[in-house]
């Protein structure tokens, strides 16, 4: 079964994340701060991680690059409110080998498709 790290600071967004992905035969860690994603990126081993980039203390971007140096190979999609252009956040995030890019409000089919599609990128249909 593959996991999936889930990491917001704000708890309704996570746990609504956690329980749709969790009805779809995924296992599911949280964490609610960068710092706390980091520490279960060692112990967790997650197969990808979906990464808010505005948090307070440790935000998205630095946890990312911590993260990348932890498991280089880790797939990590973050999400934002951001525009992806603003302040240079979209090239920051790709410089840093980021999977894909999710925005919020969170929109459940494509939620699904974008994170279905990289846990389970050889899956196909077998019809």
């Amino acid at each position: 079964m593959p996991k999936l790290l889930i990491v917001d600071d704000e708890e309704d967004v996570r746990e609504f994340a956690a329980n749709f992905f969790r009805k779809r035969k995924i296992e599911v860690a949280t964490a609610s701060s960068g710092e706390e994603a980091c520490a279960l990126v060692k112990t967790q081993k997650p197969d990808m991680v979906l990464l808010d980039i505005q948090m307070s203390g440790m935000d998205g971007i630095e946890a990312l690059r911590v993260i990348k140096d932890l498991n280089h190979d880790l797939k990590v999609i973050m999400v934002t409110g951001r525009k992806p252009d603003e302040e240079g956040t979209l090239e920051r995030c790709r410089q840093l080998g980021v999977t894909d890019y999710i925005h919020k409000p969170l929109e459940l089919d494509e939620l699904e498709r974008i994170v279905l599609s990289h846990i389970f990128p050889a899956k196909t249909n077998p019809l």
